[in-house]
């Protein structure tokens, strides 16, 4: 009865899909393990930091339940000197951070532990990840992995700061991931290598005001501080819009595959370009960072820079630059989060139906197909599902429009 359950959900949900990618409907699509040695004093303050932020409601809304799942592999079973082992089965791409400390270098059956990881995950292909994490520079040689580790030992700060640090490169790390991953349900009869060719870098928008000195400013520090920073560079292609070519041309060629961090200085919301910039990366639901850098007053706040992450960045505070790049990988990486959930687990071949990241706003509006292609649209968002006051509104203004968080439209709940 289960199997047949199963094969019947397959085939209202994934007609087109194949049968490794549907399997099972209750199938996790991204789960990170992590794993250190129980002698390394800081390893649990660290695993649950990376628990606490990926499992936060950050990513609970695009990642469902409470978020990404975090499983940890320190404690060994009774009677073994090593913890459970890893199936790369249980979800549709796994993640792997190994702590490595001397306490781990130093006993050779975790040495193998480690070892084998890295190369069962190198057999099984990109959509298994093994991290490690070199809290010295005298665990790498005894480990000998060929995975290249994030540098814990070579960055400044406390354990706090140096947390903080590891925190944004896994997300990074996480974005190249399901990058692959959703190239991969996309063209599933597609080899690794040709995938490859599919993925283009993720094109980061500073849109700022050249009207003061301030926006100027910032918009190279963050684009320097972006250039400069591991492997950012590969994976992000940064720039504004520049001058004297057609606005139009230029983003909406490539608005698909951006995210953009607006500078809010005290003259952007004057500026007609800055404007346009903001309003189609709402249109086409762009993920979206607003650094906050008012230092007087801004005569007329721009309406359509709500419904975003703001950060507030004084003009001076160049430590809230990393502040800001931190918040905009979670937003690429909740955007890939959203969008392989949504190739894993809802038919997407009604053209009534559209899926959008964030929840929805006026603006939203604007971009829907004209009533004579669609009559009644229905728009599937993120959980949870918007406020009474909200839907009354959306109500008043697009009465054919219905409004379903993912939950609700998966459960049926439609007129």
């Amino acid at each position: 009865m289960i199997e047949w359950l199963a094969q019947q959900w397959n085939e209202r949900h994934f007609p087109n899909k194949t049968e490794e990618v549907v399997s099972d409907p209750t199938r996790p699509f991204f789960v990170v393990y992590v794993a250190w040695h129980p002698g390394f004093t800081d390893g649990g303050s660290i695993a649950e930091a990376i628990r606490g932020h990926f499992r936060r409601e950050l990513y609970e809304n695009v990642a469902g339940g409470t978020g990404l799942s975090v499983v940890f592999r320190s404690l060994p079973p009774p009677g073994d000197s090593i913890p459970l082992d890893i199936d790369f089965d249980e979800a549709h791409a796994t993640a792997i951070v190994i702590l490595t400390d001397g306490t781990l270098a130093a006993a050779p059956q975790w040495v193998a532990y480690a070892r084998a990881l890295g190369e069962r995950a190198e057999a099984t292909g990109l959509h298994v990840r093994t991290f490690p994490v070199a809290i010295h520079q005298t665990v790498l040689a005894p480990l000998n992995m060929t995975e290249q580790a994030l540098r814990w030992d070579q960055w400044n700060g406390d354990l706090q700061t140096r947390t903080k640090r590891l925190l944004s490169e896994l997300t990074y790390e996480y974005c190249r991931m399901l990058r692959h991953f959703l190239a991969r349900l996309q063209r599933p009869d597609e080899d690794e290598a040709a995938l490859e060719a599919y993925l283009r870098k993720v094109q980061i928008f500073i849109s700022h005001s050249k009207h003061d000195d301030a926006g100027e400013r910032v918009a190279r520090l963050i684009r320097d501080r972006l250039q400069d920073g591991h492997g950012l560079a590969s994976f992000f292609d940064v720039h504004d819009i520049p001058a004297g070519l057609r606005f139009h041309k230029v983003l909406l060629l490539q608005v698909r595959v951006s995210a953009m961090v607006a500078i809010h200085t005290d003259t952007y919301s004057s500026r007609e370009w800055c404007r346009k910039e903001v309003i189609e990366a709402k249109r086409h639901n762009v993920p979206l960072v607003v650094a906050n850098c008012i230092s007087d007053l801004d005569e007329r706040g721009f309406p359509y820079m709500g419904n975003v992450p703001v950060v507030r960045l004084d003009l001076d505070g160049q430590d809230r630059i990393n502040v800001v790049i931190a918040r905009l990988l979670d937003e690429v990486l909740k955007d890939f989060l959203w969008r392989c959930r949504i190739a894993l687990s809802a038919e997407t071949a009604d053209p009534a139906v559209i899926f959008i990241p964030r929840p929805p706003e006026l603006i939203t509006l604007a971009a829907l197909p004209p009533e004579a292609d669609i009559p009644a649209p229905i728009i599937v968002y993120p959980d949870p599902p918007l406020s009474t006051e909200e839907e009354r509104l959306f109500a008043e203004i697009a009465p054919r429009v219905q409004l379903r968080s993912l939950t609700e439209w998966l459960s049926g709940a439609v007129r």
